[in-house]
């Protein structure tokens, strides 16, 4: 399953436009934590974290690997693919490399893979 459905960019478009800045995956953890009204204090215990660090990751001083991101998706119930998504994306944004990442999941790169094998 591609997380680059029409919906997710349409949504991600969506907001970009409101906020009139790209998504990050700071923006984001910041953004769930207003919308759920949880103070740093709380929503770092939540995530298991100080709250220190995530002030650093909310104000993109911090970035988060893939597997963190994708822990934080977990304890969150929010989508892994666009978590670990978003945190790749911060990696390769901080080092200036001029690339956009794209998420497939394993299930439908197994099918892709096995569709090619077939042919």
């Amino acid at each position: 399953m591609s997380i680059k459905s029409k919906k997710t960019k349409k949504t991600l478009k969506e907001i970009e436009n409101i906020t009139k800045i790209q998504l990050s995956f700071g923006k984001l953890i910041w953004a769930i934590r207003k919308a759920d009204e949880l103070s740093q204090t709380d929503f770092a215990t939540k995530l298991k974290i100080s709250k220190q660090h995530l002030c650093d990751i909310e104000h993109e001083r911090k970035s988060v690997s893939p597997k963190l991101a994708s822990k934080y998706a977990k304890i969150l119930g929010y989508s892994r693919e666009q978590f670990i998504r978003l945190s790749l994306q911060d990696l390769l944004d901080r080092e200036g490399l001029n690339v956009q990442v794209e998420i497939v999941s394993n299930r439908s790169r197994k099918h892709d893979n096995n569709s090619r094998m077939a042919t």
